[in-house]
């Protein structure tokens, strides 16, 4: 995994910038969401999970203060036990991200939720990792995934992708001040060239050909019950 330096980042202007946004969008994501199982892969310095009320909220990671300390392409859990899985920025620093989905595909329970962040190559925070010296500073030291390629890959482990967010228009400054002189581009961003924001996240759902979930009969009135009627000892014979 390519995480070097992540600890400094988050603690930069840059990296508060872009963890408030995706804070604020997975908060109200993960909400209303319910089951009996969550689980955050990565990222343990910040708690996505915070404002999701599943009882059982975990992190697991390879690193750091985490509650599961696991390979993430080899999770310690049974097969569709998990109902949430949030994965902040781990499939573009890690070398193996497709074995990390099928993973999380096999833990996560039919309709089971996924929600993903990720920098966006097709943004100005993409374009800065052709500078040079900076492909070994994080974050440009990760391998970028577009929407449209995690997309795909979604589809091919039954995923349905459900929603997607860009934010963070604002070029990836050093400095707080520059940060703020280009708060201007959120809301013109957010309108003219949504796709550009420098990360984005996806809510993805498994779906599972051929099951059919059967719910509570909550709207479903009692029938009547028919009357009984007498039977003649001439209508049995």
């Amino acid at each position: 995994m390519s995480i070097l330096g992540i600890d400094n980042w988050l603690h930069s202007p840059q990296g508060r910038y872009v963890m408030a946004w995706e804070q604020a969008k997975v908060d109200a994501v993960v909400a209303d969401l319910f089951g009996y199982n969550a689980l955050q892969l990565g990222l343990p310095q910040y708690d996505l999970l915070a404002q999701n009320r599943i009882p059982l909220r975990q992190i697991a990671g390879e690193s750091g203060q985490v509650d599961v300390l696991c390979d993430l392409r080899e999770l310690p859990f049974a097969a569709n036990s998990i109902d949430l899985v949030v994965m902040p920025h781990v499939l573009e620093f890690h070398d193996d991200p497709h074995q990390i989905l099928r993973e999380v595909e096999r833990v996560l329970i039919p309709e089971g939720q996924l929600v993903i962040t990720g920098f966006n190559p097709l943004s100005l925070w993409g374009l800065r990792r052709r500078l040079p010296n900076c492909r070994n500073e994080f974050p440009a030291n990760g391998d970028y995934i577009s929407v449209l390629r995690l997309k795909d890959w979604l589809q091919l482990l039954s995923f349905e992708v459900e929603r997607g967010n860009f934010g963070c228009y604002a070029p990836p400054c050093h400095h707080e001040h520059w940060l703020k002189r280009w708060h201007f581009m959120e809301a013109a961003g957010d309108r003219w060239w949504s796709f550009a924001g420098g990360v984005y996240l996806l809510r993805a759902v498994k779906r599972v050909h051929g099951m059919r979930l059967i719910l509570p009969p909550w709207n479903q009135k009692k029938l009547p019950h028919k009357a009984l009627t007498a039977v003649t000892q001439k209508e049995i014979e």
